[in-house]
């Protein structure tokens, strides 16, 4: 008897920051290309990705990130300007490993049909209205979500 496999990808978008929003767009692209049906699901800081005017300005906080190429300690993550070099520095390593930019990414998602559901929930909590929001999503609550992940998705969180 053959394996059932997944069909579908569930991703959970929580984090705000570069490093953390690439995963969630690389990961569904890849399974929408492989025609797998896939729904990213945007809460708390997540919902930062998705502010208009905001996905190429997110920034890569030095502090507390042990993995960075030149772990530092953390009083020096703190000192003015470390987060604008390790953006800096992280920007540079995309483009010359040619990563398409996750303004790109985004819209490769929305035209490979990838569910972009943001958070009611949070956007209550944080005070975030639809309008600060970019176009093309859908918003829903933890149900939404769980609907379309319970049907036989692999389930990821970032």
């Amino acid at each position: 008897m053959a394996e059932e496999t997944a069909k579908r990808l569930a991703i959970i978008a929580s984090h705000g920051s570069m490093d953390m929003a690439y995963p969630p767009f690389i990961l569904g692209t890849a399974a929408a290309a492989m025609d797998m049906e896939v729904a990213i699901f945007f809460t708390f800081y997540g919902l930062q990705i998705l502010k208009k005017g905001k996905i190429d300005k997110l920034r890569v906080a030095p502090i507390a990130n042990p993995a960075m190429p030149i772990p530092m300690p953390n009083i020096l993550g703190m000192l003015p300007g470390m987060t604008a070099m390790a953006t800096m520095m992280m920007n540079r390593s995309m483009k010359k490993a040619k990563v398409a930019k996750l303004s790109e990414l985004l819209e490769m998602s929305k035209e490979m049909g990838v569910r972009l559901i943001g958070c009611q929930m949070t956007m209550d909590v944080l005070g975030i209205k639809k309008e600060d929001l970019i176009d093309g999503l859908e918003i829903g609550g933890a149900a939404t979500f769980l609907e379309f992940a319970s049907h036989s998705a692999i389930t990821l969180t970032f």
